[in-house]
């Protein structure tokens, strides 16, 4: 059986979004990385931001108090489930959501101070061209920041999971491995300076966090969240079984006083337009 990852992949077509299990299961680790992001943004009180692939909101909540009630920030994503759980989550009068295609994006030129895309740009079947509208939009001099996931193996709670699923699911194999898209940072610089980007910066970002138990840590994957816990579902329960048996066991590696203590390396990526 193959899974309906629906516009975006992350939520089948015609369901909506948990945030909840989303936050579990993408959220605790990628909001680590949001600070940097908005950092290399250079985002000031007042302007106008666009947050490219919103998800559920959760660059764009750190962003809001930093343009203050004077500045915008406009989430876009391809996913109306997922824009729904963010207008939900974010109910504040600066926060507009969006859905756009983050390759071709519905703004004129120049309109944007600062262009973000947390976790996004690896899903995009040409980054380039993503990366292409990010400058189009911006005005002259401001810039685009990217974070994107590192090498499965430096991203153990997605990496295992993606291969053990690629192994049953070998048709699925090229989706269930898209999140490590871009993990080599030549090629990421290479897309910016391709998209016509200057003062370009790669970064390699590094984050820790603690589970309390290998159950907290599967307990979104049960529900179905996300690309990888969508395909999971669609497998017969005694395949099901032996990949949550595989992935226990290779994480048992990172038990720690019976707690789970993983860390997950990333890309943060900036140019200026």
């Amino acid at each position: 059986m193959s899974a309906n990852f629906g516009s975006g992949l992350h939520v089948a077509t015609g369901r909506s979004v948990d945030i909840s299990d989303y936050d579990r299961y993408i959220g605790r680790w990628s909001r680590l990385f949001v600070p940097a992001v908005l950092a290399a943004a250079n985002i000031a009180p007042g302007d106008r931001i666009l947050d490219v692939s919103t998800g559920t909101g959760e660059a764009a909540l750190m962003a809001l108090p930093m343009v203050g009630a004077s500045g915008l920030v406009i989430g876009t994503d391809i996913s109306p489930a997922m824009l729904e759980g963010a207008r939900a989550r974010l109910d504040d009068q600066i926060f507009w959501p969006v859905a756009a295609d983050g390759q071709a994006l519905p703004f004129r030129d120049g309109c944007f101070n600062a262009v973000i895309c947390q976790l996004g740009l690896q899903f995009f079947s040409s980054p380039l061209l993503g990366l292409i509208e990010f400058r189009r939009v911006l005005h002259p001099g401001s810039c685009a920041a990217t974070c994107v996931i590192s090498n499965p193996d430096r991203a153990p709670m997605w990496g295992i999971l993606a291969d053990a699923l690629s192994r049953l699911l070998p048709q699925q194999r090229n989706t269930l491995q898209l999140s490590f898209a871009l993990a080599d940072p030549r090629r990421l610089e290479s897309l910016f300076a391709s998209a016509g980007f200057t003062d370009i910066q790669i970064k390699r970002e590094t984050r820790e966090d603690t589970m309390e138990s290998f159950d907290e840590y599967w307990a979104p994957i049960e529900a179905g969240t996300g690309f990888m816990p969508q395909a999971y579902l669609t497998l017969a329960e005694v395949d099901r079984r032996a990949v949550r048996d595989e992935v226990r066991t290779q994480l048992s590696k990172f038990v720690s006083q019976g707690k789970l203590l993983m860390s997950v390396e990333m890309l943060i990526g900036k140019g200026r337009a």
